[in-house]
């Protein structure tokens, strides 16, 4: 078994070292989180790397003290820079249409990377290394911890089969190439036959995705952050609770109320929140009332978008989960 371990160690290191080789840019959008902080460890040894962090300004973010911790052990040319709600609104047009989505789990998260795009785009860097994909890959999402090895194997083909990342199109948006190392065709092969034993696995008294990539490089990023506990990008950015307020302040709730029973009635879309409103205006005007392009295949019940791929029990769309 130890053997065996090392042995994983040692391939996961080599494989990923040579991934970041053929996906190298000058910059990455940093986070200080895990993911992020593996693939600014191999690059920074390969170029004079520019790390990228962003964060609202007046919110608690934290992934601004991990990312000036992990900037600072790697020695990366690091800027963090804090955005305001004004900026918040000038984003959102652009993220609801390229991502074609009204959903604000996925608005919420994009914000700040276009955010961070257009900043690396300012600083002269026109392409940009993510951390997408090793979530996804080596089971990172809490909701997967208390799943038996046959049902969380079974759950892991089916998020790989569904799989997509907004940073791509975002950055074509803005005319920055985003490169995804974790996504490289021979180290994501890797990374899907490695047996998910070594994927969730317990340390320090507690159940902990992402094990061997933790495990492999906890010596490179120190405890501290090799061991971090996972926290989305729209709350690590400050966004995700500050984006309903933000919009409960500028939405009356009588507002609200009309408009909910206005779109249920016109366009037969259920809207739950004011910042679903939001963007779902925005949504309406750039790309239409929401319907299926196929009436025969499977329908959102939320707002009549076809649910792609069947098996998603996710829309993409609205954000209307489970379905």
């Amino acid at each position: 078994m130890v053997r065996d371990l090392k042995d994983i160690c040692l391939k996961l290191r080599s494989l990923l070292g040579d991934a970041v080789k053929r996906n190298l840019a000058e910059g990455v959008l940093f986070s200080g989180g895990l993911d992020t902080s593996v693939v600014a460890a191999v690059a920074s040894k390969l170029v004079s790397l520019k790390a990228f962090t962003v964060a609202l300004q007046g919110a608690p973010a934290p992934d601004v003290e991990h990312a000036m911790l992990m900037g600072g052990i790697l020695r990366l040319k690091h800027l963090i820079y804090y955005f305001d709600e004004s900026q918040v609104f000038e984003t959102i047009p652009v993220v609801v249409k390229t991502l074609k989505t009204f959903d604000p789990m996925q608005i919420s998260g994009s914000i700040g990377i276009l955010i961070g795009l257009k900043l690396a785009k300012d600083n002269g860097v026109d392409a940009v290394m993510t951390g997408d994909g090793a979530d996804e890959l080596f089971a990172g999402y809490s909701s997967l911890f208390d799943l038996e090895k046959d049902k969380l194997d079974l759950e892991l083909q089916r998020w790989w089969s569904t799989m997509t990342f907004e940073s791509v199109p975002l950055g074509k948006a803005v005319g920055v190439e985003v490169k995804t190392p974790f996504l490289d065709p021979e180290f994501k092969s890797f990374a899907m036959k490695l047996d998910s034993r070594y994927k969730i696995r317990v340390e320090g008294g507690q159940k902990r995705g992402k094990w061997i990539l933790r495990k492999v490089f906890e010596d490179t990023l120190t405890k501290e952050v090799a061991w971090r506990t996972k926290v989305p990008g729209a709350i690590g950015m400050g966004l995700w609770e500050s984006l309903p307020k933000i919009f409960d302040s500028k939405i009356s709730s009588e507002e609200f109320e009309e408009k909910k029973r206005e779109y249920l009635e016109k366009d037969e879309v259920k809207i739950q929140d004011k910042e679903r409103l939001f963007y779902y205006e925005i949504y309406r005007s750039a790309v239409g009332v929401p319907h299926p392009i196929d009436p025969k295949a499977k329908t959102c019940p939320h707002c009549n978008s076809n649910v792609i791929p069947a098996s998603s029990s996710f829309c993409r769309t609205c954000g209307a989960y489970p379905i």
